[in-house]
């Protein structure tokens, strides 16, 4: 039986932690990954602010997910990775991908300027919409908690 983990992408740190991760537990598990990067257009462009187009948007979420694999494909070079660009709401279609995976793997926080306290939106409702389990690998540590000291210096 072969162990699949579909790992949303979006070009983000976290979203690279978690396709490591992905790969790490794939590797382990002699299983495979699915990396998956959604993208939609409503004329303000997700991947890129300057995108004058759903074919440009596109092709920007093409790169960005090329750009986050290629060194996934050379570090795992053991493991099946797939990739697919899909258009639609990030969580909606991570969690459709992810309907006969064993496991959906999210980053904490993505590119979305309304960050929530724990997790951003997209895994927040990655958690609540996935038939199977959801990890949310966690942004690096100095990105997660902010240090006291420049709490302090910056009032």
């Amino acid at each position: 039986m072969n162990f699949g983990i579909v790992v949303g992408v979006d070009g983000s740190e976290a979203g690279r932690r978690a396709l490591r991760w992905a790969a790490t537990e794939a590797e382990a598990r002699g299983g495979t990954v699915h990396a998956v990067i959604v993208w939609t257009w409503d004329g303000t462009g997700t991947f890129a602010p300057m995108a004058t187009s759903p074919d440009e948007e596109r092709e920007r979420a093409e790169t960005v997910l090329a750009r986050d694999i290629a060194p996934i494909i050379n570090d795992f070079p053991t493991i099946t990775i797939a990739a697919d660009v899909i258009e639609g709401r990030p969580a909606r279609e991570l969690t459709r991908a992810a309907r006969e995976a064993d496991l959906l793997a999210v980053g904490s926080h993505g590119h979305s300027h309304l960050h929530q306290a724990v997790l951003g939106s997209v895994s927040e409702e990655c958690v609540r919409a996935a038939t199977c389990p959801v990890v949310v690998v966690p942004a690096a540590r100095a990105e997660a908690i902010a240090k006291p000291e420049a709490l302090v210096s910056a009032r």
